[in-house]
């Protein structure tokens, strides 16, 4: 039966190159095409092949109604938590998990920090959309028109000495963002707090949520914060392979 299974399971990934007719299949499958023909009528009365006029298999819809209902049923903050956790308890200080809704960046988790000096961030709050670096790596993943049109938009208050003044500086920022992969808020918020964060994606590589550390200046310096870089990088990968079923390797 697990040979059945496998054999069966294996003509996915060939016909997800492009249709192909028995013979294909049996030769892939190292198979006679009346076994080929049993697993390709089994996948075929589930929807996960499609058999063409020209006698040709593709994969089925209802593959693509799975998988699009299983990506619908993830939840990045369930997948997620455990790996705010062990960030937080490697260094202590506060880690935050956004997802841009609805022309928003909401803070969906949080996990506080040891010391006593905290943030007054609430999960389910909207952050400082033109300053905050989740939110800057969140919109950073939208195309180019879409990015334009937001930046156009919105308001830039000025928080900090430090914060976005413009249009024009914001989408410079977004830029770069996207180019480097990871972003910060050193002080654009609050001028003694500093933050960097790193994408979460999904499978199709698009950012799907934004984790980030945050700490006061009084507790950990900017360039101190930074060196924390490679630690959050790594999170957020594990966050992503977990989320998109694949298996990303941990230090």
């Amino acid at each position: 039966m697990s040979q059945t299974v496998d054999r069966a399971l294996s003509i996915l990934p060939l016909l997800a190159e492009g249709p192909a007719d028995l013979g294909k299949v049996a030769d892939r499958l190292g198979v006679h095409k009346s076994t080929a023909l049993r697993l390709l009528r089994t996948l075929h009365e589930h929807g996960l092949v499609y058999r063409q006029s020209d006698q040709r298999y593709r994969l089925g819809a209802r593959l693509f109604a799975l998988a699009q209902e299983a990506v619908e049923n993830l939840d990045i903050r369930e997948i997620a938590h455990p790996h705010l956790v062990r960030v937080n308890e490697h260094c202590g200080h506060t880690v935050h998990l956004a997802v841009h809704e609805e022309n928003e960046v909401l803070y969906i988790d949080k996990v506080e920090s040891r010391y006593p000096v905290r943030m007054y961030s609430r999960i389910g709050k909207p952050v400082a959309i033109t300053v905050a670096a989740v939110a800057k790596l969140l919109l950073a993943d939208l195309p180019e028109a879409e990015r334009r049109a937001l930046a156009e938009k919105l308001d830039y208050p000025l928080y900090t000495p430090h914060s976005t003044p413009n249009a024009s500086a914001f989408l410079k920022e977004l830029a770069r963002v996207r180019e480097q992969g990871w972003a910060t808020d050193l002080g654009g918020h609050e001028e003694s707090i500093n933050c960097v964060a790193a994408p979460i994606r999904g499978t199709d590589g698009r950012v799907v949520a934004a984790m980030s550390v945050s700490a006061p200046n009084v507790v950990v310096t900017a360039d101190e914060l930074l060196t924390l870089l490679p630690l959050i990088r790594r999170a957020a990968d594990a966050i992503s392979g977990e989320y998109s079923g694949r298996t990303v390797p941990t230090d």
